[in-house]
C-alpha cells in the first residue's frame, strides 16, 4: 500500500503534463500549464506535501523518501530554472542507481544486508532469503535506472513521461511479485513449525 501511496506525486506529474497548454481559472486566478515544466513543479510540491503528511501522521520521514524528496528538489529546481528538462529526466536514474548502491555497499560492508537490518524485526527469514532479496532489489534498481537514461536519450519528452508514469508502476508490482515469491515459503515453513 506504501507503494502505492508512493505513486500519487508521479501521477500528479504526469497529469500536468498531459494539461500541456490548457488553462486552469479559479475565481481571479488564472494558470496556463506548461508542459514538462509545470508538471516539474507540481511533482515538487506534491512530494513536499508528502514528506510533510508523512511526519505529521507518523512522527517520521524514512531516508528513502528524503532521499528522494532532495533529488527532486535539485533536479527539478535546476530544471525549472535553466529551462531544461535533461534534470528532471536523471532524477529517477540518480535516485534508483544512488539506492542500488546503498544496499549493494551495506551488502558488502555489513553482516547483515540493509533489508534485513530494516525489515528483519518485522519478518524472520534465513540469511539466503535476505542475501536474494537485497539481490534483486539491487538489480530492480539499477535496470530501472538504466531503462530510465535508455528511454529518456532515445524518445520524445512525452514518450518519457508515459514510460516513467507505467514503468513505475509495472516495475514496483514485479518487485513486489517477486519479492513475496522469495519471503512466502518462508513464512509458511515458520507457521507449519509453530502449529
Amino acid at each position: 500500500m506504501k507503494q502505492i501511496l508512493e505513486l500519487i506525486p508521479l501521477i500528479l506529474f504526469f497529469l500536468a503534463f498531459k494539461m500541456d497548454g490548457e488553462t486552469l481559472e479559479i475565481l481571479s486566478f488564472s494558470y496556463q500549464f506548461d508542459g514538462i515544466y509545470s508538471a516539474t513543479a507540481i511533482l515538487m510540491a506534491a512530494t513536499a506535501i508528502q514528506v510533510l503528511l508523512t511526519w505529521f501522521f507518523t512522527g517520521k520521514v524514512e531516508k528513502q523518501l528524503l532521499w528522494l524528496f532532495g533529488i527532486i528538489v535539485v533536479a527539478g529546481s535546476a530544471t525549472l530554472i535553466l529551462r531544461n528538462d535533461i534534470f528532471i529526466m536523471w532524477k529517477p536514474t540518480v535516485f534508483n542507481w544512488g539506492l542500488a548502491l546503498v544496499l549493494l555497499g551495506g551488502l558488502l560492508l555489513g553482516k547483515k544486508s540493509l533489508l534485513e537490518k530494516m525489515l528483519g524485526q518485522q519478518i524472520e527469514l534465513p540469511a539466503t532469503a535476505w542475501l536474494r532479496l537485497n539481490q534483486l532489489w539491487i538489480a530492480n534498481f539499477s535496470i530501472v535506472g538504466s531503462l530510465n537514461l535508455y528511454v529518456a536519450y532515445n524518445f520524445s519528452q512525452a514518450a518519457w513521461v508515459n514510460y516513467k508514469l507505467y514503468s513505475s508502476i509495472g516495475f514496483t508490482l514485479v518487485l513486489m511479485i517477486i519479492t513475496m515469491i522469495i519471503v512466502v515459503p518462508h513464512i509458511k515453513d515458520k507457521a507449519d513449525e509453530s502449529s
